[in-house]
């Protein structure tokens, strides 16, 4: 008898080469600006929720500025934080992997997670552990890198490549469209889920200063199909130039876009809102707009 097992996820990135770029860039000086960006908004999200958090998870953001707001807020009594660099594995803090969660199933009311995920192979699996980890009406609250994200690093590079080596290599994660988190929200059994997406502007002298702050939060290339032979100076160069022919603003400097995409969802619990069965509304539609009601095959005004 044929066995069928379970259907592994494409590997897209090198989750151990990834790792490495992220302790480089937080041993050299993480640079943190759009991560503080996001911890402010997930502060303001969460003060439109009234409600506090006994027990928070931390999934994988890449530094403690996210455990640090949640504890000042009060808002959380105990945070843990799945760690993805040892560099910040202290106090409740556990070294590991979003794609493999080491947490019993309703473990935390609370879960977390800022600039990180879209870095997953398996992002299905990755939400439905986060799910199972949430106890009954559990809050999970995530930003990630959108699909619109470096969309003219990746267009000039691949300009230059085609140009002067006749092919184009990955050089730039692909990353989710806005339109597909909803529904792996759903896939993943979340109710009420919620997406909304921000477009943040970036401004840079040149495509270098731009490529020296991907390195400095760990963005660099990690793709598992990345080419292995060193980048050639010619293609750099002429990407360079591409980009400031294509993106410049009017001083000269350059824009690099970052999508941020937020997710939110609940662990499903009875005491939430469902949606009515077919035919059990008290309230006519035609009443609520105040106009006359026509079955089919009737003529307006017959």
């Amino acid at each position: 008898m044929r066995h069928i097992g379970r259907v592994s996820a494409p590997v897209v990135f090198d989750r151990s080469l990834a790792r490495r770029h992220l302790r480089r860039a937080l041993a050299g000086g993480y640079a943190d600006f759009l991560l503080r960006r996001a911890v402010d908004d997930l502060d303001d999200r969460l003060g439109a929720v009234l409600r506090r958090f006994p027990l928070a998870l931390d999934l994988g953001t890449p530094t403690g500025a996210a455990v640090a707001r949640l504890v000042s807020s009060e808002r959380c009594h105990r945070v843990v934080r799945l760690a993805p660099a040892t560099e910040a594995a202290a106090g409740l803090s556990v070294v590991g992997d979003e794609e493999a969660l080491p947490f019993r199933d309703e473990s935390f009311d609370l879960a977390v997670s800022l600039l990180a995920l879209h870095g997953v192979n398996d992002l299905p699996g990755a939400l439905v552990q986060v799910r199972r980890a949430l106890r009954p009406d559990g809050l999970f609250l995530a930003c990630v890198l959108g699909g619109a994200t470096l969309t003219e690093l990746r267009q000039a590079f691949a300009a230059a490549e085609a140009e002067i080596e006749g092919g184009v290599s990955p050089r730039v994660a692909p990353f989710a469209d806005v339109r597909d988190f909803g529904a792996l929200l759903q896939r993943a059994g979340f109710a009420l889920p919620v997406t909304d997406v921000e477009s943040v502007a970036v401004r840079y002298a040149d495509l270098f200063g731009l490529m020296r702050d991907l390195r400095a939060m760990g963005l660099t290339n990690a793709l598992a199909e990345r080419r292995r032979t060193p980048l050639r100076r010619a293609t750099l160069l002429r990407a360079a130039a591409l980009y400031a022919e294509r993106f410049a603003d009017g001083d000269g400097r350059v824009r690099a876009t970052f999508e941020i995409v937020w997710l939110s969802g609940w662990a499903p619990h009875e005491s939430q809102p469902k949606p009515l069965r077919p035919g059990s509304a008290k309230t006519r539609l035609a009443d609520a707009l105040g106009v006359a009601e026509h079955g089919l095959g009737e003529k307006a005004g017959g």
